[in-house]
């Protein structure tokens, strides 16, 4: 059976009546809020994204914890706060994603994590650099019960590899997923679902038909060549891509840079997930790394209070008029082609 039908299977198969009540009525709060631009919601998330740590070990350039240039605290999520938000999600969240910033295998409760969910029937992913799947670590990975493994590779040879990922050793990242899928094998386990995600920038486009052939030979689930969010695009950058099917940018005829998809008075987003990081700050999505716009603090109160709080109402109603006056906002892939 394809893989990805696989992969498929299990998601719907962690599926219940209550969570697909809770994904129905998302979409019918979006939709009337969209045509009559009130918000209206009578739902919780069907997916959020949590973060393990904003720590990482490599220096991307693109990235607030590679450049080491957040405003806000670095930190690991404790596995107390942790459980507490799952505890109150279970019952309708429908995917969970141990991902917002930082490299998640830093913090040592992630898999630990990882097996809280499982065990709620909650469909889990993470993303990685792959550097610290030694045998032990993939053997657990793959015992937790994770569903989903993104692993980063933007780079096929060395030399193009650290060209973004910058501090990191392609043959760690090769020699991580190898002990992944050898312990896939060796459980006989179905899961993680183990995806080859590309992000695409001029120093590594040429390597893309390389990057199929390596994950066809070691067994890889899936391929994703992902377009890469540049922060000052206006006046080009070196990591733009040639290809602009590769882009989310486009060059103007004066020789500046536009995003390619127009930007959209409304914002999915915001009826069926958000972030949380790891202090337990709700933020409204992963273009907010930096925690500009904290809706709430699960410190504080509970996260159905801050979801259907007036101040998480008082921003979704703000995209139906000022989006564009959102600076996070105006860098945003809603509506756009992120995978090419």
């Amino acid at each position: 059976m394809n893989r990805k039908i696989t992969d498929g299977l299990n998601f719907l198969s962690k599926q219940t009546l209550q969570r697909m009540s809770t994904m129905a009525s998302s979409l019918s709060s979006f939709q009337i809020s969209k045509t009559t631009s009130r918000v209206k919601h009578t739902g919780m998330p069907i997916s959020i994204s949590i973060e393990p740590t904003t720590s990482c070990n490599l220096r991307c350039p693109e990235c607030p914890s590679g450049l080491r240039s957040f405003t806000r605290p670095t930190g690991m999520l404790k596995k107390e706060l942790f459980e507490s938000v799952i505890d109150q999600l279970a019952p309708t969240l429908s995917y969970l994603i141990f991902y917002f910033q930082g490299e998640p295998f830093l913090n040592p409760a992630l898999l630990d994590m990882v097996h809280y969910a499982s065990n709620k029937k909650i469909y889990t992913a993470t993303s990685t650099n792959a550097h610290y799947l030694n045998d032990e670590a993939a053997r657990k990975t793959v015992e937790s019960g994770l569903d989903r493994l993104i692993i980063s590779i933007d780079g096929t040879t060395q030399d193009t590899y650290q060209s973004y990922r910058v501090g990191g050793r392609i043959d760690k990242v090769i020699e991580g997923t190898q002990n992944i899928l050898k312990w896939k094998k060796e459980l006989k386990s179905k899961t993680p679902h183990v995806i080859f995600q590309f992000l695409v920038v001029r120093p590594n486009e040429h390597q893309i038909d390389e990057v199929k052939t390596l994950a066809q030979t070691l067994g890889i689930d899936e391929v994703k060549l992902k377009t890469a969010q540049i922060y000052d695009y206006e006046n080009g950058s070196d990591l733009i891509p040639l290809n602009e099917k590769y882009s989310r940018y486009k060059k103007n005829s004066n020789g500046t840079y536009a995003i390619r998809n127009g930007l959209l008075d409304h914002c999915w987003k915001m009826w069926h997930s958000c972030v949380i990081t790891w202090d337990g700050k709700v933020v409204p999505c992963c273009f907010d790394k930096d925690a500009h716009f904290v809706l709430g603090d699960l410190n504080k109160n509970s996260f159905r209070e801050i979801w259907q709080g007036e101040k998480y109402n008082q921003f979704r109603n703000s995209l139906f008029t000022s989006r564009s006056e959102i600076e996070m906002c105006r860098n945003c892939t809603e509506g756009a082609k992120v995978f090419a």
